[in-house]
């Protein structure tokens, strides 16, 4: 029964700020979209401010989706009887790393491990994005410290020189 209980009690949890976020990034667009109708710049300043916050509140808006996403994807894997398995090696998520972040699909290791890897949030071997660090080589020296300025040819014209 306690494992019910603790799966309710997270479940009331996941739900509970699933549908803050939803009322959140409502908001978030909503008062984006007034923002943006108004559109009065005054100087540059205001210019190079006002692009400032809507940077901060595109990535916090981006930010606020992608948890969305995982607490989405936690309900769902609640309803298929998967949750607090481990995505990657199928082993139970301990219940403290479960309690602190309930939205988690996978165990401390492998998070440990896709984070060494380069692989935050459980994004796939496969995804474009990693290819780089997949194909670098394991060793240390990777060469880089072979390079040298002077190596190069500078274009003097391009400089104004």
């Amino acid at each position: 029964m306690a494992r019910k209980d603790a799966l309710l009690r997270l479940h009331s949890r996941l739900v509970a700020r699933r549908d803050a976020l939803r009322k959140a990034l409502n908001g978030d667009l909503e008062s984006f979209r007034q923002f943006a109708a108004l559109n009065v710049v005054g100087d540059n300043v205001d210019a190079a401010v006002d692009t400032a916050n809507d940077e901060i509140c595109s990535q916090l808006v981006e930010i606020e989706s992608r948890e969305l996403g995982q607490i989405e994807h936690a309900l769902q894997r609640i309803v298929d009887g998967a949750y607090g398995r481990c995505e990657f090696c199928n082993a139970k998520i301990a219940e403290a790393r479960l309690n602190a972040l309930p939205y988690t699909n996978t165990c401390i290791d492998c998070q440990r491990e896709n984070e060494r890897q380069g692989q935050a949030f459980g994004a796939g071997a496969d995804d474009p994005r990693w290819a780089k660090i997949y194909d670098k080589p394991s060793d240390d020296n990777d060469g880089d410290s072979d390079i040298r300025l002077s190596d190069f040819e500078m274009d003097m014209s391009e400089t104004g020189r």
